[in-house]
Order: C-alpha cells, then sequence, then structure tokens
C-alpha cells in the first residue's frame, strides 16, 4: 500500500493595504519526493601556494604521488566520499593542457611538465575512483596570476594578453569577467577537462571578482558599455556577466556529460541583513556574485557555502 503526506504548504501574501490572506493545501505522494542518494562528505585540497598538495614545487613524480596517497588513504580513514581537487590555481593547469601551461606548483616553473612524465589529474581520479570517493575538479575561473615567489613567464596569460588580464592593487593579476572573450577562454578550459577527463563534477569557490572595495580597472569596458545603455548600474552590469558564465558553465556541463555535477563555494553570506540579523561581507556588490540567483533558477547541483 502506497503512503502518501499531506503537505501543507502556507502562503501568506498581502496585496495592497487589504492584506489578503490565501492559504493552499496539496496532496503530494511520497514517491514522488526526490531521495538523497548518499550523503556528499568533501574535503578541499587546495594546490594554490601549495596550501595543501604538492607540499612544495619541484618534488619528484614519486613524491608527488605519494603525498597524494597519504590524502587519498586518510579521506578514506575519516569516511569521507568526495575530493574537491584544485586543478586551476591561476590560469594555470595541474594536468596535460594544450589551452594553459603547466603549474609553477608542480614543477618550480611555469610550463614545465612534471619528471618523469605523469598527469596529476589522471593519477588523483584514477586513485580516487578506486577507493569509492568522487573527484571534482576545482576551478578559479578568473585569476590570472598570483605572485607569490614566481613570476608571470612567456606561457602565462599575463605575457600572451595584457588586455585581458589586469593588475590589482595587491599586484595580483585578474581577468577582466566583463570581456566576452575572456569568459570563452575560462569556459574553453572547464569544458576541455570535462571533456577528457573522468571527473564527477566542477567546482568553482568564491572568487569571481577579487575581494576588496569594490573597485576594479575596467573603466574600458565599462566606458564602451555606457554608450550603449546609461542607465543601468555598474554593479548590475558587473553581476550581469558572472550570472551569464555560470549559466553557459551548467548548460555546457550537463550538454555534454549530464551526470558531471557542478558545485559552488560561494561566500556563506548572500547579503548583509538577509535575514535581518546577519551581518558581513556583501558578495552581491562586492565579488558581483548573486548565489540566490543562481540557486533558485537551478545553475547548480550542489552548495558549499564558506560559513
Amino acid at each position: 500500500m502506497k503512503k502518501s503526506l499531506v503537505l501543507f504548504v502556507l502562503l501568506v501574501g498581502f496585496f495592497g493595504c487589504g492584506g489578503t490572506k490565501q492559504v493552499i493545501t496539496e496532496k503530494i505522494s511520497l514517491d514522488t519526493l526526490p531521495r538523497a542518494e548518499r550523503e556528499f562528505r568533501g574535503v578541499w585540497v587546495a594546490t594554490v601556494g601549495n596550501i595543501d598538495w604538492p607540499s612544495k614545487p619541484g618534488l619528484t613524480t614519486e613524491e608527488q604521488q605519494r603525498e597524494a596517497l597519504t590524502i587519498l588513504d586518510t579521506v578514506v580513514a575519516l569516511n569521507l566520499n568526495a575530493v574537491v581537487f584544485q586543478v586551476r590555481p591561476h590560469c594555470d593547469a595541474m594536468y596535460a593542457s594544450s589551452l594553459e601551461p603547466w603549474s609553477f606548483y608542480l614543477t618550480g616553473e611555469q610550463g614545465k611538465a612534471p619528471e618523469p612524465y605523469y598527469d596529476p589529474l589522471e593519477f588523483w581520479i584514477a586513485e580516487s575512483h578506486k577507493r569509492g570517493i568522487e573527484l571534482h575538479a576545482w576551478f578559479n575561473p578568473y585569476r590570472a596570476h598570483l605572485s607569490r615567489n614566481n613570476e608571470p613567464t612567456d606561457s602565462s596569460i599575463v605575457k600572451k594578453r595584457p588586455d585581458l588580464a589586469k593588475k590589482i592593487s595587491d599586484g595580483m593579476y585578474w581577468l577582466d569577467p566583463s570581456k566576452k572573450e575572456v569568459q570563452d577562454i575560462s569556459y574553453n578550459v572547464v569544458m576541455d577537462v570535462v571533456k577528457r577527463y573522468d571527473v564527477d563534477g566542477i567546482h568553482f569557490d568564491d572568487y569571481f571578482y577579487p575581494y576588496g572595495d569594490g573597485s576594479f580597472p575596467d573603466d574600458e569596458s565599462w566606458e564602451e558599455f555606457r554608450k550603449k545603455d546609461s542607465t543601468t548600474a555598474r554593479e548590475d552590469w558587473r553581476r550581469s556577466h558572472v550570472n551569464t558564465f555560470i549559466e553557459r558553465v551548467y548548460k555546457g556541463i550537463k550538454a555534454e556529460k549530464r551526470h558531471v555535477k557542478f558545485g559552488l563555494s560561494p561566500f556563506g553570506i548572500w547579503r548583509p541583513k538577509f535575514p535581518p540579523s546577519i551581518a558581513g561581507y556583501d558578495q552581491y556588490n562586492r565579488l558581483y556574485a548573486d548565489a540566490k540567483l543562481w540557486l533558485n533558477k537551478g545553475w547548480v547541483d550542489y552548495w558549499t557555502p564558506q560559513l
């Protein structure tokens, strides 16, 4: 005998000064309710600055692999089931790519492959799957270069396309999200991995525009836009580019491999004062990330907010 659940949904709407209320009840069969197949118990493995892996640039292939296996065995011991592995710290690659150079954090030289040669992402995927662990490839879509004891080489987008990579106040380089060509570059990098690797998911964190006071060197793009539209606020204009990109990535992933998840780790506060007791950084008007919109539009498969 099928069980059913009567779900009472109270919708209160106020129209004008009359305060008209509407109550709706709906009978829903339990068989139609979505079921969680398993918990998502993930760990993030950051490669930028050698935070988690590898422990330093220039380790041998054997040393890199040994460190990776230690992390994965620890994941198993802790009963976790997913690894979010940072494959693109800043317009570079922790895998074999024809689109971007090998990461400095692997060999100590941007553009130099590991020796003896192996593909780190391929290795992480294979070893994760052996252990029943999902592997989600984590990308930074717009960070172009982070100067920490490494300068951009001729293979860097900073050198190749100075028109796209903007130097910001802290010396970091950032791609201008308002440029269609920038969005194409990052989209193609993501889709290249989706097509060529057996990843279980694609992941973005909270970096869209850089943290700070909201200033960003995009005056040229902004002034060009203003010639066509003088009414849209600059904040809305910036946000629109991020929204367009998120939607495009989600739909691109699903068109190529429907089973591959798209997840994000947005800043933990959508906006201060929502709800009224919440205070803190305003990602909506500083990172130009409308995380609530992406969720409501269905452009993400899972959230891991940074609390």
